[in-house]
């Protein structure tokens, strides 16, 4: 245990702190796997809304929330004809 005022000031502050992260992460998880299950596009507008709160508080780097981002709007956009693609060729 700490013995010095402000480290024991700091453990309080880390244990509440690790509290409301570990709220985001969850939130940011679990409408991911939502939308993952069922996408729409208020499941996306959900999913970036968390995303972003938790790059944005740095519980997940801010790469990490883009890279997510934009997998999740991959899954609702509409598949692109390959046959096309063959034909332009």
């Amino acid at each position: 245990m700490p013995v010095i005022k402000q480290a024991i000031k700091k453990v309080r502050q880390d244990k509440r702190k690790s509290a409301i992260n570990l709220r985001v992460k969850k939130a940011y998880k679990t409408t991911v796997l939502a939308f993952r299950k069922k996408p729409s596009a208020d499941g996306l507008k959900a999913a970036f809304r968390a995303l972003d709160l938790a790059a944005k508080t740095n519980v997940i780097h801010k790469k990490k929330a883009s890279r997510l981002k934009s997998r999740l709007s991959k899954l609702i956009q509409p598949k692109k004809n390959v046959a096309l693609k063959q034909v332009a060729a």
